[in-house]
């Protein structure tokens, strides 16, 4: 039992005990990414043989996603609201399905009752002295899904860091609470290759000293800004961001000093990375972890004078469409926040909105294609495309018409099928760009 915890009553159970309010037929809230309420998760599908229908919805969650097993598709079908590598399978095999939403406005599908949540699973930091915890890590939807869950069971988890923000809770806004502390699951940052690197720095010469930037996770990302060393008085106002911040806060880089709003600040919905990413995080009034309602206001973001929002996709064809969150027909990923930030930095004075992608997959495949696959899901429209960056340059698609685009992008092709492309260009205009 935690103790020194005033002006409260807090009496735990066992992950067993407390998962028993579900009910065949429910609805269930999962805490995403680092904060993934493991002990919770594993109490509720051991219960599986006494429930029936129980839907799952949530953000990527770390770790083997047992609940969504071949042999409990009877028990439990998972809704996702953005799909990881832990449940591709699952989708393709029919035991889970996708809800196409932009990441600003999942907290709108439980807050309206669109989707309305009858239990919440989350993580939570243990209580203060005056009885507040911190959803650590991931505020981003976890915060609407609290707010709107009929039962809210909460895992507390002394290694969960206490973040600054909109996630810090009374512990009497939880239900029903679990003592069970177990290490975030942290990832190191990508290695970064050569390509990667090259991406980073044309990247890196779109910013200007003073811009707010926003970016993902993976080697692209950490290759632009492993490439703003010498850079000044940068700012940050992200979906979520990784150890690649880190480095440029130390060296006085990210300052956020010239933000138009939250000056001073980083402002995201959520972080994912390593220990030391976690350990920065930790009581840390630079950083700020809000609503992702908020964080990914196209309103918010283009007040944010230079903001930049650096993306990637998957393919992007002729025309400029780009297709971010399927492999033709097959789910990868999501929708996430892409056109939210897309649509912000188009919208902000001086702002740019960046497309980074390889020119070719490891296969050797190009990116850059005369059309997108058959059954691939449109994230950003080409009306919303201005940037798109290669190893092999940048392309600035933004005014300019199909042909012209078309040549843009063949120009930041490999060289491979830059004459395949010219070609399947001419057949569809009749004419070069």
């Amino acid at each position: 039992m935690l103790e020194n915890v005033q002006n409260t009553q807090m009496t735990t159970l066992s992950a067993e005990a407390a998962v028993r309010v579900v009910k065949s037929g429910d609805r269930v809230f999962f805490h995403g990414m680092a904060a993934t309420p493991h002990r919770l998760i594993e109490a509720l599908v051991a219960r599986a043989s006494e429930l029936r229908n129980v839907e799952i919805v949530h953000l990527h969650t770390e770790g083997d996603a047992i609940y969504a097993s071949p042999e409990l598709r009877d028990s439990f079908f998972v809704n996702n609201l953005f799909v990881g590598g832990n449940l591709r399978g699952a989708i393709e095999d029919g035991r889970a399905d996708y809800i196409p939403v932009f990441l600003s406005e999942i907290p709108t599908l439980f807050r309206r009752d669109v989707l309305p949540l009858d239990v919440a699973f989350v993580t939570i930091s243990p209580p203060d002295a005056h009885g507040f915890c911190s959803l650590g890590v991931s505020v981003d939807v976890a915060l609407a899904a609290v707010q709107s869950a009929k039962v809210v069971i909460a895992q507390i988890n002394r290694y969960m860091p206490r973040t600054h923000g909109d996630g810090n809770l009374h512990i009497s806004r939880f239900h029903k609470l679990v003592e069970a502390h177990e290490p975030l699951v942290g990832h190191n940052p990508e290695p970064i290759g050569q390509v990667e690197l090259q991406i980073g720095e044309k990247v890196a010469s779109l910013i200007e000293d003073g811009a707010c930037l926003q970016m993902g996770i993976g080697a692209i990302p950490n290759a632009v800004l492993a490439s703003l060393n010498n850079h000044k008085r940068l700012g940050i106002h992200t979906e979520m961001f990784s150890d690649g911040v880190i480095d440029l806060v130390e060296r006085g880089v990210i300052t956020c000093e010239e933000k138009s709003i939250h000056r001073g600040r980083i402002v995201a919905g959520f972080v994912s990375g390593s220990q030391r990413l976690y350990d920065f995080v930790n009581d840390n009034p630079f950083v700020q972890l809000l609503d992702i309602t908020y964080v990914n206001d196209t309103s918010a973001i283009r007040k944010l004078k230079k903001m930049v929002a650096i993306n990637s996709a998957i393919e992007i064809d002729l025309t400029g469409q780009v297709c971010a969150d399927s492999i033709g027909t097959r789910q990868f990923s999501g929708v996430g926040g892409q056109m939210d930030f897309v649509r912000g930095a188009s919208l902000s004075e001086g702002g740019k909105p960046i497309l980074a992608l390889p020119s070719v997959t490891n296969k050797g495949i190009s990116r850059l294609t005369p059309v997108l696959k058959p059954g691939a899901g449109v994230v950003t429209t080409r009306a919303h495309v201005h940037y798109v960056v290669t190893e092999y340059g940048i392309a600035h698609l933004y005014g300019k018409n199909l042909r012209q685009r078309a040549s843009e992008l063949i120009r930041i092709a490999h060289p491979d099928h830059r004459e395949s492309l010219e070609r399947a260009a001419f057949e569809r205009f009749k004419r070069h760009g």
